[in-house]
């Protein structure tokens, strides 16, 4: 799988944070311990420049896994729902 990058990654705020707070371990994860990551996860992408950027490029891409934008799995397909 070849890896893109694109301008907006390069300012992303999750740059300079750990990875696996935006994604689930290989492990199974209480929902408690889910819960916990992707808030910390969320916090960090509201203070990010290129959230909407993300969260686009996550859309588009069809993302299945981790938080993109400020949101998770669920909460993209949502929107997309709308």
């Amino acid at each position: 799988m070849t890896v893109v990058r694109v301008a907006w990654m390069d300012l992303a705020e999750c740059r300079s944070s750990e990875g696996s707070l935006f994604f689930p371990p290989d492990a199974s994860e209480r929902k408690e311990e889910r819960l916990e990551r992707e808030l910390v996860a969320k916090r960090i992408c509201q203070a990010c420049a290129v959230r909407e950027e993300c969260l686009e490029a996550a859309l588009e891409r069809h993302e299945s896994h981790g938080i993109w934008g400020g949101l998770n799995e669920m909460e993209r397909r949502i929107l997309q729902r709308h």
